[in-house]
């Protein structure tokens, strides 16, 4: 529709009439009982003049949607007004012109005040009718509804939509000024993407969606007219209660119907076509937050994105000022979360574990390098308690007796991320990555041997009466998994068989206060009081021997992020669910774009990450695994890969971490309602989710192997020459080897070609690190063949010929 003209004559005329009768007959409009009071002319002769015509800038509440990595599936939207514009081109022209039918039929011909109307209004509501007739055109309406909006405080939404005398002048002020800055088109544009049509829905977009599960430009005209109907009063006209569709279906047959035809919209024949379309009795649902998520194992990935969005200051200083900028700022938001990842864990955790189970297998994902959160999995469905249908009572005995629901089957609670209640779970072992790297920082090579013992007594005082002191004292005595375990190791096989009495005298060695520091660098959150406690005090710190061990709490969230550090060659990325947030107009953020620091050099990420190649079954290019606690891992991938195992006392927490250059997955199996419970759990229900899961993501992708340290002095420490005592007597060759530097032990007897009570050999050979540990291994000499029959049976008379058992 072309702009009208407006000319000067016809401004100042409508001006001159609008201040000399608005007070009259706004007043006469709005309250016929105030025509005659001198309260009315005031109105119209001083405040006309004085009041302002340039409408604010403002923006209406706009859905803000969010979509997968691939930028095109939706996983939910966030609203405060169901409401988003579309342009003009993109409504229906029976919507148009319905609307027109509707509330302004001269709305083509008056410049933003129809004088006539005001009139009609003037003499209908001075007359004893109990219908009232107002005078506000379509440019009145909408810079009602446009002051409203731009309001900056309560008196001024007030002010904007109270029906008083003075409301009535300040419209038509601002219509004319309105008027003469947009033209029609653009006026009914702003207008129908403005206008609430009941049932939470606002703007003719929102409208087609709810009522009618279409684009407004697919609106017929039985549609169109409803919806234009229903904008008088939405509530009364609303279809979906008996009175209301009664009362929709008679203005949309017996008056804007009949005044399409009238303006020459519509044809009488598509007029009675349009009187028998359906009125919808029921609304389509529109989902809000997470809670209504398209794919239910979606909703916890939903939650980390809403929560790192309530983090964020610079969407507002306060929360509240952030949540209203997320549920009305019409954002286009790409996340960091992949469909096919997410889809894939969640099915493989359904393999294993159901959702009604106690126990809870939590799956977290991140991108080395970038921080990229890419899935967030577990058994639970995410949904607000049902009162109909509650979940069962705490696994927690004093929980249960106090009325505490479990979190299982339905929770929203963060469980892999952490917030609100979680603050995290003991994960064990996956936690002497810190002290590997706190070693290799302070100088220790990979290489660097330590004669572990079945229990080790350590410099760390805890209660006497606690079960892990050494007998009679103070100290601490850890032991390993199931005991044994003694032996000479260096990073690479203790890492590789989680030798817990070769981490705790390295982390002596290092000093805790630098294990929990790297730990903090890596990610790790501290949220339970006494963790952050420990962690933020050096002194105590200090004495916090049980850190390597995993005694401190945290998330799946936490832990794949601090591992995927590694593969990012030592910088640590903050996790973000963000790809891209888009404005309505086009505009790219940069928040939540990865930030990334370095938490260690590039040669310890790298020495560290190889030493972590051993738990998972892979080899090492710099040191001897001796062993795997998760070796599938790697037959399973089928690329390079890396990760540990973790299991805290009496097996309550079993975990596995496993990662390559793409992806590192951190898996936990968990009691989330009752920490100290009584089931012990099985690597057999986590491990195969971790290492399947990203199996699943690595098939097809090319195999990158991970780069080798700069200086390999890192791994290999100083070395020294073993001298060679093959043979000599156990007194000369431990001479000799204390003689070369060397920390000497006696190994167990083996089987060799050299005298019984001689030295079969060492442990290492040839070289080590300077200063290391070396074994000798004495011999017991060689057991004599025993002759052998025919068929290579022990003749008659012999061990195990026949009359003895096999």
């Amino acid at each position: 529709m072309r702009r009208r003209d407006h000319n000067i004559f016809a401004n100042a005329t409508s001006l001159l009439i609008c201040g000399l009768l608005a007070g009259v007959v706004v007043a006469a409009a709005a309250f016929p009982a105030a025509a005659m009071s001198g309260l009315a002319a005031k109105a119209g002769g001083e405040t006309f003049a004085q009041l302002p015509s340039e409408l604010k800038d403002f923006s209406s509440p706009q859905i803000t949607r969010i979509y997968a990595s691939d930028n095109k599936t939706q996983i939910s939207q966030f609203y405060d007004e169901f409401r988003s514009d579309v342009p003009l081109k993109d409504i229906s022209k029976y919507m148009r012109d319905a609307m027109v039918a509707a509330e302004d039929r001269e709305f083509y011909n008056h410049n933003g005040v129809d004088l006539k109307g005001v009139a009609r209004a003037f003499v209908n509501n001075s007359g004893k009718s109990d219908s009232k007739q107002g005078a506000s055109t379509i440019t009145m309406q909408y810079v009602r509804m446009s002051l409203a909006y731009s309001a900056t405080n309560p008196q001024e939404v007030v002010d904007a939509t109270k029906d008083s005398p003075k409301r009535k002048i300040t419209e038509m002020k601002y219509a004319l000024q309105v008027e003469k800055e947009l033209s029609k088109d653009q006026i009914l544009e702003r207008y129908l993407n403005i206008v609430p049509f009941g049932n939470q829905t606002y703007g003719v977009f929102a409208a087609s969606q709810v009522y009618f599960n279409k684009k407004p430009k697919d609106l017929t005209a039985g549609q169109a007219s409803m919806l234009a109907g229903m904008v008088k009063a939405p509530t009364s006209f609303n279809p979906t209660i008996k009175e209301g569709y009664d009362q929709i279906k008679q203005r949309r047959d017996n008056y804007i119907i009949p005044a399409m035809v009238e303006m020459g919209s519509i044809t009488q024949a598509q007029a009675d076509k349009a009187k028998k379309e359906a009125i919808p009795r029921q609304v389509r649902p529109v989902g809000n937050g997470c809670v209504s998520v398209a794919n239910n194992n979606w909703g916890f990935f939903c939650d980390y994105f809403y929560r790192w969005w309530m983090s964020q200051e610079a969407f507002g200083a306060t929360p509240y000022d952030r949540e209203r900028r997320l549920k009305s700022g019409g954002y286009r938001i790409t996340t960091t979360m992949d469909v096919s990842a997410q889809a894939d864990a969640r099915k493989r955790i359904a393999d294993k574990i159901a959702e009604k189970d106690k126990n809870a297998l939590l799956l977290a994902a991140t991108e080395p390098g970038t921080g990229k959160v890419r899935l967030l999995a577990a058994n639970r469905k995410y949904k607000l308690p049902d009162p109909a249908h509650p979940n069962p009572l705490s696994s927690d005995k004093k929980k249960a007796k106090a009325g505490v629901r479990a979190t299982y089957p339905n929770t929203t609670n963060p469980l892999l991320s952490g917030g609100g209640d979680i603050s995290g779970y003991q994960a064990g072992s996956v936690f002497k990555i810190f002290t590997i790297i706190a070693a290799l920082e302070k100088g220790f090579p990979l290489a660097y041997p330590i004669k572990a013992e079945k229990r080790y007594k350590s410099g760390y005082i805890i209660s006497s009466s606690n079960d892990s002191a050494c007998p009679g004292t103070h100290f601490w005595c850890p032991s390993n998994s199931g005991g044994g375990g003694e032996g000479v190791y260096t990073m690479h096989s203790a890492f590789a068989k989680s030798i817990n009495t070769y981490f705790v005298p390295l982390e002596e060695q290092v000093g805790a206060e630098n294990v929990v520091a790297v730990a903090k660098r890596f990610g790790v959150q501290f949220r339970v009081s006494q963790d952050a406690k420990f962690a933020n005090d050096p002194v105590s710190a200090n004495q916090w021997g049980a850190f390597t061990l995993g005694v401190s709490a945290s998330t799946p969230l936490d832990m794949a992020n601090a591992y995927a550090t590694l593969a990012g060659d030592g910088m640590y990325c903050e996790p973000t669910p963000i790809e891209q947030i888009t404005t309505q107009d086009g505009d790219k953020l940069d928040v939540g774009k990865p930030r990334c620091i370095r938490a260690t050099s590039k040669d310890v990420a790298r020495a560290a990450l190889d030493a972590a190649r051993c738990p998972v079954g892979d080899s090492a290019q710099m040191g001897s695994c001796n062993g795997a606690t998760a070796r599938q891992t790697k037959s399973t991938v089928k690329h390079p890969v890396f990760g540990k195992t973790g299991t805290t006392d009496a097996d309550k927490t079993a975990a596995l971490i496993a990662g390559t250059t793409s992806l590192v997955i951190a898996g936990y199996l968990v009691n989330p309602d009752w920490p100290d419970h009584r089931d012990r759990m099985s690597h057999d229900i986590v491990n195969p989710a971790v290492y399947q899961t990203l199996g699943d993501f690595m098939k097809g992708k090319p195999k990158e192997q991970f780069k080798e340290p700069e200086n390999r002095k890192i791994a290999y420490g100083d070395q020294k020459s073993i001298p060679h005592v093959t043979c000599d007597s156990i007194e000369d060759a431990r001479s000799r080897i204390e003689g070369a530097g060397f920390d000497v032990s006696i190994g167990s007897p083996v089987e060799s070609d050299c005298p019984a009570g001689t030295a079969a050999g060492t442990s290492p050979e040839g070289r080590t690190i300077k200063g290391g540990y070396v074994v000798i291994s004495p011999s017991k000499g060689k057991t004599p063949e025993v002759p052998t029959g025919p068929g290579g049976t022990p003749p008659s008379g012999q061990p195990n010929g026949p009359g003895r058992g096999n």
